[in-house]
């Protein structure tokens, strides 16, 4: 038990070195290179307290990319790859597969119908104005959760095998929903398949007030579960002879990994790979042991998306690809790398 803390308290502090390094190094890239310097005066410029001591020597338009477009856009894409991770974290421990992701039970695909609804239809509420998209998408994704839950419940229990399956039914079938809806749009199939693929280039403050405090919220609450997820993971029998309420417990714990997998999904899209690679990563370096997965989880989902953003903002600028493609192409060798070394006993 000692020696999982002592891995957590020195680990945790790297980690959040390296997030801070990755953020301040993705402000300053794009179509204009701004010092990181200078990018940071900006941020200081605007703090309280702090701004008494920046002078201002920067042009206006310099403080519109740093300010209202990058700062909010790296912000988020911390926000969604933690939400994402943890998420992964969580539905691999619950469902006690190392493979599984935050899409597993079929949230993403309700969430990408929701918004292609929207972009089809052009569906728009007078009171939620340029947040419908998201509003909707989260609604969608969270009905899907709901209705595989419903599906997998047989004589009062829900087992694992049966809401992994119940998982794939509706995402087959919102799936199809979806390629129908695509079917019948015409101009606006570019922007839904680029949504679908992952972006988080429609970006502002106003969607990081909308899903940091409800992502911060649940992280804080998983943390309370880390014990529970550690008894699940030496299986039901084993959890339930240990004082944990397992249907309770897993049912709790679907619900929060669904709500922060819509929330991520709902403003960026379906990127893959971050909930499945990095708490993997995590569980290879470090061991089994939730105490230090779910927080590094956290971290490192953070700093792979951040970076991945970064490298989609710049490999081909000023074209912008995919979020989602460059998470495959930077997750995807590194991850088979890890499970080489994993096969000869190198973790």
């Amino acid at each position: 038990m000692k020696h999982k803390r002592h891995i957590l308290w020195v680990w945790l502090p790297v980690f959040l070195i390296i997030l801070l390094g990755v953020m301040s190094l993705s402000v300053t890239l794009g179509a204009a290179n701004i010092n990181w310097q200078l990018a940071w005066q900006i941020v200081f410029s605007k703090i309280p307290i702090l701004s008494n001591f920046v002078e201002v020597n920067w042009s206006p338009s310099t403080e519109t990319i740093v300010w209202d477009i990058r700062l909010p856009r790296v912000l988020l894409g911390a926000t969604v790859g933690a939400a994402l991770a943890l998420a992964g974290a969580i539905y691999q421990g619950v469902l006690r597969n190392p493979l599984a992701d935050p899409f597993i039970l079929g949230v993403s695909s309700g969430a990408s119908f929701g918004a292609a609804l929207v972009i089809v239809f052009g569906l728009q509420t007078f009171w939620l104005g340029q947040f419908t998209l998201p509003a909707v998408a989260f609604l969608f994704g969270f009905i899907s959760l709901l209705i595989v839950y419903f599906l997998s419940r047989v004589n009062q229990k829900v087992r694992l095998e049966t809401i992994i399956l119940a998982g794939v039914v509706v995402q087959s079938f919102v799936g199809a929903c979806l390629s129908l809806v695509l079917a019948l749009s015409n101009e606006q199939l570019q922007t839904i398949v680029f949504w679908m693929m992952g972006s988080l280039a429609l970006t502002d403050w106003g969607y990081n007030q909308i899903i940091f405090p409800i992502i911060a919220v649940v992280a804080v609450i998983s943390l309370f579960f880390i014990k529970e997820l550690n008894m699940l993971g030496l299986g039901e029998e084993a959890a339930h002879h240990s004082g944990v309420s397992v249907q309770r417990t897993r049912f709790l714990l679907l619900i929060l990994a669904s709500i922060i997998t819509g929330a991520a999904v709902s403003v960026s899209g379906a990127i893959g790979f971050v909930g499945l690679v990095v708490p993997h990563i995590i569980r290879l370096m470090f061991g089994a042991d939730y105490r230090v997965i779910l927080p590094l989880s956290i971290i490192g989902g953070a700093i792979f998306l951040v970076g991945a953003d970064a490298v989609a903002r710049t490999v081909m600028a000023p074209r912008e690809l995919p979020l989602g493609v460059i998470t495959a192409f930077l997750g995807a060798p590194f991850f088979g790398y890890l499970l080489r070394r994993a096969k000869r006993g190198f973790f």
